[in-house]
């Protein structure tokens, strides 16, 4: 099965994961980044990261290659803001049709539900059979568990 998994990534714990995922499955990685970068390391990335997802907005990304006819599956991931995906993704679902392609979903947070931000993807991807995966400061917490759990969500599109 071909395999692409896309992502965005402010701090690093998605694109670890990300990073993982691909390596696993021979998968190829498209990470997506933004024209205008989001602040990182301080309050303002909680501010602007924020309003950007609790606004739905779609930032401009710079480009970057992908047809989702070259692929059997997608899969994405992102960190979680004000319980939504990170915008840069939106904006990914907003010019590329998933349609046919069995997909997987992976997000990393700081704790808390996840349940409405997958529910989002799901919606906005018209997947709602998709693979879901949840993980918890992976750059932190690199353990065995968070292998584990990797390759259980890695099987599933094998």
């Amino acid at each position: 099965m071909k395999t692409a998994v896309v992502y965005y990534s402010l701090e690093g714990n998605t694109k670890l994961v990300a990073e993982k995922i691909a390596e696993k499955l021979g998968a190829e990685l498209i990470e997506l980044r933004c024209v205008k970068a989001y602040p990182t390391g301080n309050v303002s990335k909680f501010f602007w990261g924020g309003k950007s997802a609790t606004f739905s907005e779609k930032p401009a990304l710079l480009p970057y290659e992908f047809n989702a006819a070259d692929y059997d599956a997608v899969i994405l991931g992102s960190p979680v803001w004000a319980s939504k995906y990170a915008p840069p993704l939106r904006t990914f679902l907003t010019e590329n049709d998933l349609t046919g392609r069995k997909i997987g979903f992976f997000v990393c947070c700081g704790g808390g539900k996840t349940e409405k931000c997958f529910a989002l993807m799901k919606r906005d991807a018209k997947s709602e059979d998709a693979e879901t995966l949840r993980l918890v400061d992976p750059l932190k917490n690199q353990s065995r568990q968070i292998n584990d759990e990797i390759d259980q969500f890695c099987e599933r599109f094998k």
